[in-house]
């Protein structure tokens, strides 16, 4: 008989404490190590990490979690499913790092958010010629690896639904879902495999069951799992589910053993889907930072007795959206420092609420302070500030509105004198060492604020003077001062607190360090004015503000809990629309608010998503409709699928909206015109994520594309996201070519 666990988590951060697979993946990249030092060092991480784990009282720990950029990637790879190009390739990680990031010949696959999280996945690409296959052989590794050191070891996999629904059909308009029945051989070898490995539990991932399923796909889903279910020596499988509510999807997960529940972001399951399983329950939040309410998990804990066969403990979702430990975190302010839990704190919590959910009464300690801090943070004075509340409260209709978008383009363009098919970036340019030594010899007193002013001077000029160079029309400053473009406003903004190596990846090998917003948000002073007003001063081109929007601020940082988010972003708006007043008072005519994360918070289900894209609206439109008609106000959008909040990009009526558009082929530009989008555009025409760089050649066919469904006179031309992340040759190549071709483009584009 298989044996129930007590406590565990869904799945583990893989970057390292201290970024070291980062740093190995891109030593790699450089040529500076080879696959085999690559390997032995992502070995050496995983084992620090196994052991941890066990020794901190997890009785059941996943392993596969880990991967080398992304998990669905990870997925396709073992389900033979990368495209045939790849093949070209010699060696199978470089194929690997050929689809996550493209080559000089090949472009990469899409990428876009996971779920309503910040992660970014890699897109599968899906055609009728697909044939599928197994290849399980990092997934046994791993598991070995666990069994040699004695850890209680549970592997991980994407389970066969989410996997298609996440992959992206090329070639056919057949829902990829109604493929599933192919990959249920394969994972049927694969279980039997675990088995023979020594594998008592599998874990198999399925989010997707927490959205909207209809009929037919909810059919799949249990004709699927039966099949899993009926095959012989095979472990016990367990179902996780997470990021919301299971609902109807739950009863078709009949014939397994297990199934794990989000009862953070989601609800307790209908019990009679729950009778005679083994529950794992998410009770501790696997997304946000805050820690635990022990009453509100223990009560939880024990609704479920009496229904569930056996009940475990665990987070809400993989531990891969929150930073490693607190222990590194020397400097925050010691009261909001205990109102928090990283991995390791909630490994703990996970381990303390299972011991006193299974014994009769008896509760470690840490429970107690726990309850003690939750005290302390609900009486602190800086979570609610009057002065912020009154000015929320006289908001009238007239502060989220402009003039019409027709008659603002008319002033706009009598003001501004752009030519047809403008050009310009994103906004960052490149963070180079010598721009991050900078910024650690300021931290370090190295050098004094005034050295430090100058040499962001001299990063501004030389950014002006390339982007003049190249002819460029609407310029921006480089935004060389910033290490994030969140956490450099959140550093800014009272009620906010920033983290010293608060790090979880983004994608690949890309990581941010997400503020925390814990109380009411004010603005004391400017917070870009003196860097972009500079760079205004040293040209007569216009240079474009560069802001952060609110629901961006709110989803790439770790958010209060305590109030509706819709009214954490307006207080964030409010602070936004003040920077933009004062950067149009200093004679900036263009101002960029970007959004990023709009499509990233909507929620899953569609009966919650009008609600949402309400006041995320009403949030951009407040802090947007401080400046005059005349200043033009940009936004951009990058790496989510669009369909979905299509309206409510239109309802942002920002004048003019930059949107990721290279990778998915100029498809975003058919979803505006449905709903009658008539403001300007600017779909991306190349992959700032990928090293190569775009010929003339490909970017003229991007803009004639994108002229078919815009009209010149709302079209511009830039890339698909902010350059920060590229190296200097890429992005002067890069560019070069992008004025070459909407050159090329306007000379019978009018």
């Amino acid at each position: 008989m298989t044996t129930p666990f007590t406590a565990t988590v869904l799945g583990l951060p893989r970057i390292g404490p201290k970024r070291e697979l980062k740093k190995a993946v891109e030593s790699y990249w450089a040529g500076r190590i080879d696959a085999d030092d690559l390997a032995e060092q992502a070995r050496a991480l995983r084992e620090r990490q196994l052991r941890e784990l066990a020794d901190a009282g997890l009785d059941s720990i996943p392993v596969g979690t880990f991967s080398y950029y992304d998990q669905i990637l990870d997925t396709a790879v073992m389900l033979g499913a990368l495209p045939e190009r790849y093949a070209t390739v010699d060696e199978p990680i470089d194929q690997y790092f050929a689809a996550a990031r493209g080559t000089e010949e090949l472009a990469p696959l899409e990428m876009t958010k996971w779920f309503d999280t910040n992660y970014h996945y890699i897109v599968p690409e899906i055609a009728p010629a697909t044939t599928f296959s197994l290849h399980p052989e990092k997934l046994l590794a791993e598991l070995q690896e666990a069994k040699t050191l004695g850890v209680a070891a549970r592997p991980v996999v994407v389970g066969p639904v989410t996997f298609l629904k996440l992959a992206k059909a090329v070639g056919s308009d057949e829902p990829l879902i109604a493929r599933v029945a192919e990959l249920v051989p394969l994972y049927v070898d694969l279980l039997g495999q675990l088995a023979a490995a020594g594998a008592e539990w599998v874990q198999l991932d399925e989010p997707s069951l927490v959205t909207d399923l209809n009929p037919d796909e909810l059919g799949l889903v249990r004709s699927t799992y039966d099949a899993l279910s009926a095959a012989e020596n095979r472990p016990a499988i367990l179902v996780a589910t997470y990021f919301g509510r299971l609902g109807e999807a739950a009863s078709a997960l009949a014939s397994v053993e297990g199934i794990a529940v989000d009862l953070v972001a989601g609800s307790e399951p209908d019990a009679a889907a729950l009778k005679g399983k083994h529950v794992v329950a998410g009770v501790v939040d696997g997304r946000n930072v805050w820690r635990t309410d022990p009453d509100r998990a223990l009560a939880a804990l024990a609704s479920l007795e009496g229904v569930a066969a056996s009940v475990a403990v665990s987070t809400s979702c993989s531990l891969l959206h929150v930073p490693y430990s607190l222990d590194a975190e020397r400097d925050l302010d010691v009261s909001l420092r205990s109102w928090l839990a990283f991995g390791a704190e909630k490994v703990r919590e996970v381990c303390a609420l299972a011991s006193a959910h299974g014994s009769a009464g008896h509760e470690p300690a840490e429970l107690e302070l726990t309850r003690a801090a939750f005290g302390a943070r609900r009486n602190d004075p800086r979570l609610r500030r009057a002065e912020v509340h009154d000015r929320l409260a006289g908001l009238k209709d007239i502060d989220r509105q402009r003039l019409p978008a027709a008659r603002r383009r008319e002033l706009q363009a009598e003001h501004l004198g752009l030519p047809l098919l403008p050009t310009t970036t994103i906004g960052s340019f490149p963070q180079t060492a010598r721009i991050r030594t900078a910024r650690a010899d300021l931290r370090k007193g190295r050098i004094d604020q005034d050295a430090y002013v100058r040499q962001m001077h001299a990063e501004i000029d030389e950014v002006l003077h390339l982007q003049e160079r190249l002819g460029l029309d609407v310029l921006v400053h480089g935004e060389p001062e910033r290490n994030d473009m969140v956490q450099y406003f959140a550093e800014q903004l009272d009620g906010f607190a920033a983290t010293a190596n608060g790090w979880v990846q983004s994608y690949g090998s890309r990581c941010v360090r997400p503020p925390i917003l814990y109380g009411d948000v004010t603005r004391p002073r400017a917070m870009t004015l003196d860097w972009i007003g500079y760079a205004q001063s040293r040209t007569d081109k216009l240079v474009k503000g560069m802001l952060t929007g609110p629901v961006t601020i709110l989803a790439w940082s770790f958010v209060r809990d305590d109030q509706p988010l819709s009214d954490t972003a307006d207080q964030v708006a409010l602070a936004i629309r003040d920077e933009t007043v004062d950067l149009e008072r200093a004679g900036v005519r263009v101002v960029q608010v970007d959004e990023p994360a709009l499509r990233e918070l909507l929620p899953l289900r569609a009966a919650e998503q009008r609600a949402y894209l309400g006041w995320a609206v009403d949030a951009f439109r407040l802090a947007t409709s401080g400046v005059a008609d005349e200043t033009q106000v940009h936004t951009h959008l990058c790496y989510s699928e669009f369909g979905e909040v299509i309206e409510a990009i239109a309802g942002l009526d920002a004048d003019v909206t930059s949107i990721e558009a290279a990778r998915s082929h100029m498809e975003v530009l058919d979803d505006l015109n449905d709903v009658g989008f008539d403001l300007g555009v600017g779909p991306g025409v190349y992959d700032i994520h990928s090293p190569r760089v775009p010929s003339v050649e490909e970017m003229v066919a991007s803009l004639e594309a994108a002229l078919k469904a815009v009209p010149a006179e709302r079209l511009w031309v830039n890339p698909d996201c902010g350059l920060k992340t590229r190296g200097n040759s890429e992005v002067e190549a890069s560019l070069h070519n992008l004025v070459a071709a909407a050159k090329q483009v306007r000379t019978h584009a009018g």
